[in-house]
């Protein structure tokens, strides 16, 4: 692993050369028993700052699994106001952690499989970390996960590798998993794209193209729009930005809206109160553009 010269064991500084009184100056917290830090305390929304408290405690054989594995590398979770545990495994014979603030798992005899993070620390590969969070999470969670790893995820993972998790290790009560994997498609950029999919479709709007390349008639690209109805040329977009912090941004968003509608698109700009209330104004809003350009229910 990489040093954190702010974040250290006991242990390690001892061995360093360092005093067991100097341990105990004043100026050191300690995050968990036989860790030190000089650290500002790690916000509770801050996976990767909580997980950097917990990492000089590692002990051979643990590793970061469950849904702080898939945090640590780049995986959506669910959104506020839930916030991530910090999970550490260890397949058998090797022990999982027991401190306060952990929650340790003793895994089955297994080949471990870890990955890791830019900073060295060890973590569960990303397909038995998703598995693992079927019990933590609902169902969309799962989705825009699996989405993530099929789509973003470098190197990518294959769905069949999904499904070879799914048959050896066995699904969780409601068939979370494999219902998961039904719904999940390769193309989202994002855990918000996925859950607007989600929304229309399961509201009785036809399941919409993904990542769709809209050419004009010259055959010339002019947008990769995250939802698309290409046989009544409508466009779902969402635009989660609270307001329009950089407005060189804005511009260049404002004339690719321009150039979609001039193809003969109507474009639908989902912002984040449409999501509110159970996505109802979002659903609302993709249906009456359907309706507009011919679609019946």
């Amino acid at each position: 692993m990489v040093d954190d010269p702010l974040i250290f064991s006991v242990r390690d500084a001892v061995a360093s050369g360092r005093s067991r009184f100097a341990l105990r100056h004043v100026g050191m917290r300690m995050p968990y028993r036989g860790v030190r830090s000089i650290a500002a305390p790690a916000p509770p929304d801050d996976l990767r700052a909580r997980a950097a408290e917990y990492a000089p405690r590692l002990r051979d054989g643990q590793f970061f699994s469950h849904e702080t594995a898939l945090g640590l590398l780049g995986v959506p979770l669910p959104p506020f106001p839930w916030l991530p545990g910090i999970h550490v495994s260890a397949h058998r014979p090797k022990r999982e952690p027991r401190i306060g603030g952990v929650r340790g798992h003793r895994l089955q005899t297994r080949d471990a499989a870890t990955a890791h993070t830019p900073e060295g620390w060890p973590v569960e590969d990303p397909v038995r970390a998703g598995r693992q969070c079927a019990t933590l999470w609902r169902i969309d969670d799962l989705v825009a996960a699996a989405d993530f790893l099929l789509t973003e995820l470098r190197p990518r993972v294959d769905a069949d590798d999904l499904r070879a998790e799914i048959v050896r290790m066995g699904d969780s009560e409601g068939k979370a998993l494999a219902r998961a994997l039904a719904l999940s498609r390769h193309g989202p950029r994002s855990a918000a794209e996925t859950r607007l999919r989600l929304l229309l479709v399961r509201n009785g709007l036809p399941e919409p193209e993904i990542s769709w390349m809209l050419r004009d008639t010259e055959g010339r690209f002019v947008a990769e729009l995250d939802l698309a109805y290409p046989q009544w040329k409508v466009g779902a977009e969402y635009d989660g930005r609270v307001h329009a912090e950089d407005m060189r941004q804005f511009a260049r968003d404002a004339d690719r809206w321009d150039a979609i509608r001039a193809c003969g698109w109507e474009h639908v700009r989902i912002l984040f109160h449409h999501m509110r209330s159970d996505g109802a104004p979002a659903v609302q809003k993709v249906r009456e553009a359907l309706e507009r350009a011919g679609w019946r229910e």
